[in-house]
């Protein structure tokens, strides 16, 4: 009965990793993701430009292998250093008026919030 309790669990343990099945870009319940694709200009990010209503959560994961970190020009959002593979925390998008972003480690890399 304990070996099958072992098993169970064991079970369960590897159906929560995801198994292999785990979506491109982290999700949560009304969220937007923009990925971030590497240095390239106006292509660094997808979708690039982004439609987020104000007050939208948004979510960048960075599927680059180097660190970028994220901050609206009004300086109003910063995700903070985010490492290859690591996404940020769900953030609010302000309610002021949209517009672009940038990495501030490469800031040739470029984004636009639109609504």
């Amino acid at each position: 009965m304990r070996a099958a309790r072992v098993f169970a669990v064991f079970c369960l343990g590897v159906s929560a990793c995801g198994g292999g099945n785990t979506p491109s870009s982290p999700t949560v319940a009304n969220t937007i993701t923009i990925d971030i694709l590497g240095i390239n200009g106006a292509r660094s990010f997808s979708p690039n430009p982004a439609s987020v209503p104000a007050g939208q959560l948004v979510i960048w994961h960075n599927r680059d292998i180097q660190t970028h970190r994220v901050v609206l020009n009004d300086r109003s959002v910063d995700t903070g250093n985010l490492a290859p593979g690591a996404s940020s925390a769900p953030m609010p998008m302000p309610i002021g008026t949209p517009g672009p972003y940038h990495c501030t480690i490469h800031p040739v890399m470029v984004g636009t919030i639109t609504r």
